[in-house]
């Protein structure tokens, strides 16, 4: 595949995040989606890269899930989507068939992390069927990952658990992104570690 022009960068380190908010309701215009705002905030806080930023608002259908996933790696050059919603038990709960559907690997690490540390929380956190794919192609990978509906939420899966002096007790899953985008290609991505302390191996850090 050819890149198009939508993939260049303004910088070398520049990011390109997709982020997807999963709701019937919201995408009708009953009430307003709060799932890409907190992702947006959270994200410009935590990541000191230049970021550009595509979001879209869907409903609940899984080939919909799929095509905007495939549209913002393909043609937009996206290195990292996130999704929020569309995870749980019921039926129109596709999010995470739709996102393996989109991806060429799956990596499972990340759901199991995120149920981790919502447990600390509400016991529900076992029905939440959230993971995360790369998706390939010839010169461009990203990671798409499945984050939870609520922003509290979020923003808990995102960071991890702190004690009452910003101390981390359990990791979130966000400290792990930056080395697997380092891992398939993508920009080297530095954080405010009072937000989220990325960990890489001594010998991925730049000096």
């Amino acid at each position: 595949m050819k890149h198009t022009e939508a993939w260049k960068r303004n910088s070398p380190n520049e990011l390109k995040i997709g982020l997807i908010s999963v709701s019937d309701r919201a995408s009708q215009g009953v009430y307003q989606d709060e799932g890409i705002p907190a992702l947006k905030a959270w994200l410009m806080q935590a990541v000191s890269n230049p970021c550009v930023f595509h979001e879209r608002l869907i409903a609940d259908e899984a080939e919909v899930v799929t095509e905007t996933i495939v549209e913002l790696v393909d043609e937009l050059g996206c290195d990292l989507v996130l999704t929020t919603g569309g995870t749980g038990p019921s039926r129109r709960d596709v999010t995470p068939e739709a996102t393996r559907d989109a991806g060429t690997r799956e990596m499972p690490g990340f759901g199991e992390q995120m149920r981790q540390i919502s447990l600390n929380f509400v016991p529900t956190a076992i029905l939440s069927r959230q993971t995360a794919v790369l998706r390939e192609l010839d010169g461009h990978a990203a990671l798409v990952i499945n984050l939870p509906g609520q922003p509290k939420a979020i923003a808990e899966t995102l960071e991890g658990l702190k004690d009452a002096n910003g101390k981390p007790i359990v990791p979130g899953i966000f400290a792990a992104v930056p080395y697997c985008i380092d891992l398939i290609g993508g920009p080297y991505i530095e954080t405010d570690e009072s937000v989220i302390k990325v960990f890489r191996p001594k010998s991925a850090m730049k000096k």
